[in-house]
């Protein structure tokens, strides 16, 4: 008798990775079936899923009975929380421990959840606005809590996010601008490609996984790395430009600004993972990680 997994978020950039990597497995494939939370399930993205046999439900994330309805009956449930739906840190918490509650009260055997490390903490108060990540990292200590047995997969640096951090010059080229020198080191991760990757050893040996964290990124790459791939794979060059803090918060809108501003100092010091290394993680994944050099080639910048 097969299993079921509830995945939220499911035609979202991590749920839909999850889902992508579950199907294409020849085993998970035949040991679970698909369950997929999404807030309408009409949309062209949904129903694709419905033809490759998810069956579709919708929650109220802010109601503990609608998640109860959306999960009963599964053995592991996939979370990922979207704070900045609301950029409201009590509205994202409050989400997440209700899916966790709910779990617990109608006997989810796993729970893997999208998680990030408390910055707060790891920079002992000197970058106390990362509010996305102190959030994740708050939900994750409740999970701990609650007996289930868990799993928290960490996601690094979005490469995606370069298509619209690299601006493109009238001559083609490109300029970069981030707050942090040319050597801070971004753990860049193909999210859409591969959450999906990071998630199956925990589903594969949940018992071996039980409370570990897995750094979902390729590798660490420096500014200048990340300058020097895109350039050897396009053709094109990238300027870098290391601006002052008030110039980068210049850039964006003011409810964000100061929280962005220390996710990039974060990369700095103490690092995205505060230094810890990617190796255990890597040697856990079945199928290797998108490279820089891979998305560069297969991404229309």
């Amino acid at each position: 008798m097969s299993k079921t997994i509830t995945v939220f978020g499911a035609t979202g950039v991590q749920g839909g990775s999850v889902i992508k990597a579950i199907l294409a497995d020849p085993a998970l494939s035949k040991e679970f079936t698909i369950r997929g939370v999404t807030r309408d399930p009409s949309k062209p993205n949904a129903q694709a899923l419905a033809g490759q046999g998810v069956e579709l439900v919708t929650a109220d994330m802010n109601s503990k009975e609608s998640i109860i309805k959306a999960i009963k009956g599964s053995d592991a449930v996939f979370l990922v929380t979207n704070y900045w739906e609301t950029a409201d840190p009590k509205v994202e918490l409050a989400q997440g421990k209700a899916v966790a509650d709910a779990a617990k009260e109608v006997g989810v055997s796993q729970l893997i959840f999208s998680s990030l490390l408390n910055v707060t903490k790891i920079s002992n108060g000197k970058l106390p606005h990362v509010l996305h990540f102190d959030g994740k990292a708050e939900i994750e200590e409740y999970i701990r809590k609650t007996g289930i047995t868990c799993t928290f997969v960490l996601p690094g640096y979005y490469m995606s996010n370069y298509k619209t951090m690299l601006q493109k010059g009238e001559d083609g080229n490109y300029s970069l601008a981030y707050p942090v020198s040319e050597k801070a080191e971004f753990p860049l991760f193909d999210t859409a490609e591969d959450m999906g990757k990071f998630v199956k050893p925990a589903l594969k040996n949940p018992a071996k996984f039980n409370g570990k964290q897995i750094l979902a990124a390729a590798d660490y790459y420096p500014v200048t790395r990340i300058i020097s791939e895109f350039e050897e794979v396009t053709g094109k060059k990238i300027s870098f430009h290391q601006i002052t803090s008030e110039q980068y918060k210049g850039y964006l809108p003011e409810f964000m600004a100061e929280e962005m501003l220390e996710n990039h100092l974060l990369i700095e010091s103490p690092g995205y993972f505060n230094g810890e290394s990617l190796k255990e993680s890597l040697d856990a994944l079945e199928d290797k990680p998108v490279t820089w050099k891979e998305f560069v080639a297969k991404t229309a910048f």
